[in-house]
């Protein structure tokens, strides 16, 4: 397995959290901001999704230490899928409460991935359960290319909840997401333009110039302030123009996976549409 993660380690900073931790210090100094995600998704034993939780708790823990001791304040990107979203939602949402009551007491923000399309109005309802009494501490990911997401956008515009919006990466029916790259940048624009004007602190969360540009200009043209909102980068995803954007003054947030579960991370990717291969092979010679 040595051999492949060598493969992998341009995506993934680590196997452990004690070998990221250096990564995530060295962004840090490069004037980003950061995000850790622990990689794990689609647990189905409890006793598995009771040390998911316990694991995200400790990391809520050594990111507090972490910011006492150097003043670098960085976040946690979980899935609700690892706490054992599809074995009961009551239990996820008891094992997401207790993670926030951590995150809430040590002042760490966490974001709740979106996965597939078979969890996402289940991951919106426990958005909507913990939101009103974590308002600070938690926020959600919406995917442009859902056909459903005009209206979430609204919904979390009236809660000026704090969104990530992303293309989406899941392979989906076109009954429910659409196919056309086009559209799906037009979605994302539209998308785009709500939230910052109607939500809280949201993440524009993409690696495409034409979403990027599109966003700079509505910022410059609206008056949107630049610490009202952040672009979003993968971590080994064009490392240069993430500095760039951030030496223009730009907040700039780096989503940096680490974790064991890193092979059926990236096989399930890649396996599921062609554009996350062509993605990966693109942004290998992208800076």
């Amino acid at each position: 397995m040595k051999l492949p993660f060598v493969l992998a380690s341009r995506f993934v900073a680590a196997e452990t959290l004690d070998e990221t931790l250096p990564v995530v210090h060295d962004l840090h100094q490069q004037g980003l901001r950061v995000a850790l995600d622990m990689l794990g998704e689609y647990v189905d034993d409890r006793a598995v999704a009771l040390r998911a939780r316990d694991a995200y708790i400790d990391v809520v823990h050594t990111l507090a230490d972490v910011r006492t001791r150097t003043g670098e304040a960085t976040n946690l990107s979980i899935k609700l899928s690892m706490m054992g979203q599809k074995i009961d939602e009551a239990f996820c949402l008891d094992n997401l409460r207790q993670l926030l009551d951590a995150a809430q007491e040590h002042d760490i923000f966490v974001r709740l991935d979106m996965e597939g399309s078979d969890i996402t109005a289940s991951t919106l309802s426990l958005f909507e359960a913990v939101y009103p009494d974590y308002p600070e501490h938690v926020g959600i990911v919406l995917q442009a290319y859902l056909k459903r997401t005009r209206r979430d956008i609204e919904r979390m515009c009236e809660l000026n909840a704090s969104v990530r919006l992303c293309k989406g990466a899941y392979k989906e029916p076109p009954e429910i997401a659409y196919q056309n790259m086009d559209v799906i940048r037009e979605r994302f624009i539209e998308y785009m333009e709500l939230l910052l004007q109607h939500a809280h602190y949201p993440g524009i969360a993409t690696h495409d110039d034409l979403l990027i540009d599109a966003t700079k200009r509505f910022v410059a043209a609206h008056d949107v302030g630049r610490d009202d909102f952040e672009f979003q980068m993968l971590y080994g995803i064009r490392p240069e123009t993430q500095v760039a954007i951030a030496e223009e003054g730009y907040n700039m947030l780096v989503y940096v996976p680490y974790g064991t579960e890193w092979l059926p991370y990236f096989t399930r990717r890649l396996r599921e549409r062609k554009e996350n291969v062509w993605f990966v092979l693109k942004n290998l010679f992208r800076r």
